[in-house]
């Protein structure tokens, strides 16, 4: 999970100081979006979650996990959001499921829980 943090880390700092305009202004759309609304930024991060594993990438998936546990999300509330992943998403979201459950028990173990402010892939 630190190798993951850092890389992600090391390459959003090398896009963003890029300077291109449209980078920057994705990137903070994307962190404005996760911020707490009408929908607080637990039930956000869980969105976000679901439609990464529909989607199938698996380092957004990653991300989402480790926001969603700093955000208080507890395993029972995971399960049932990949439970609607998998039925929006349908089977070919099964092995995304299994990297995602692994990934979840890594950093409930205490596998690097610190989350970074939000910035996608």
């Amino acid at each position: 999970m630190d190798e993951f943090d850092q890389y992600r880390a090391d390459m959003n700092e090398k896009l963003l100081s890029s300077n291109h305009l449209g980078i920057k202004r994705f990137f903070a759309l994307d962190t404005q979006a996760y911020e707490d609304g009408a929908l607080d930024k637990r039930t956000k991060e869980l969105l976000g979650l679901v439609a990464s594993i529909v989607l199938r990438c698996d380092d957004c998936i990653t991300y989402h996990i480790k926001q969603s546990v700093t955000a208080g999300v507890t395993r029972p509330e995971f399960l049932d959001a990949f439970n609607v992943a998998l039925v929006v998403g349908g089977s070919i979201t099964i092995p995304h499921l299994r990297r995602a459950i692994d990934r979840l028990d890594q950093v409930l173990a205490g596998g690097s829980e610190a989350a970074t402010p939000h910035q996608h892939d």
